[in-house]
């Protein structure tokens, strides 16, 4: 059996089965996250294998705005990671605009409803690579556009990339429960949680600079 696939189980939790694809992503992710929340730059590194896992994860589970999602995480990860590293003036903790929030929550909403669209007829678009239609392609195409917004709010480390991260783990906690990924789902409850205390960890820091 091939290592990367879904069927291959590292160990059960309760009768869950966890594969190794499943395991290490989670790991690594929840690695990621942790060092996000404390503006620490190995927030990166982890987050690449964690990119990497799942994007071979979802693309066997079919939501493939996920697994897209993860190539774009690649490329960004590689320019957080040159940018926090650069110390410059403008690498401080900041807020944006109340105008460019309204602006973010408009190419939000309309990045949802074209990934959206195209995602639910992806199979027909190119059968040869997605035999199986989207699962919840509008849900996962909003998880997709928001994580893409926050996580270049965090490389520029706006505070504002929170509160999407917490929608968004809000989000996938349900999903990624009714695709039958629990361990992920678990993972995603924790990342609310690691959320909440970056938020709160980079707001006590603002107040602090």
């Amino acid at each position: 059996m091939n290592f990367f696939e879904i069927e291959n189980i590292a160990f059960k939790i309760l009768g869950y089965p966890i594969s190794y694809v499943e395991l290490i992503g989670t790991l690594f992710g929840l690695a990621s996250v942790y060092f996000a929340s404390r503006a620490n730059i190995l927030t990166w590194g982890t987050g690449i294998v964690n990119e990497v896992f799942l994007f071979i994860l979802f693309f066997q589970i079919q939501l493939y705005a996920d697994m897209f999602l993860q190539i774009y995480f690649f490329v960004v990860t590689l320019y957080g990671w040159y940018k926090w590293n650069t110390k410059t003036s403008e690498n401080k903790l900041s807020e944006i605009s109340f105008r460019n929030k309204i602006s973010l929550a408009v190419t939000i909403l309309i990045g949802t409803l074209i990934s959206g669209f195209l995602l639910t007829n992806i199979h027909l678009y190119l059968p040869a690579y997605f035999k199986i239609q989207a699962a919840y392609p509008f849900i996962d195409s909003f998880v997709m556009v928001s994580s893409i917004v926050a996580t270049i709010l965090l490389a520029k480390k706006k505070i504002e990339n929170w509160y999407l991260w917490i929608a968004v783990d809000l989000v996938c906690v349900v999903l990624y429960f009714k695709k039958g990924v629990y361990f992920l789902s678990l993972e995603y409850f924790i990342f609310l949680g690691l959320a909440s205390y970056g938020l709160y960890h980079w707001r006590k820091q603002l107040r602090n600079d």
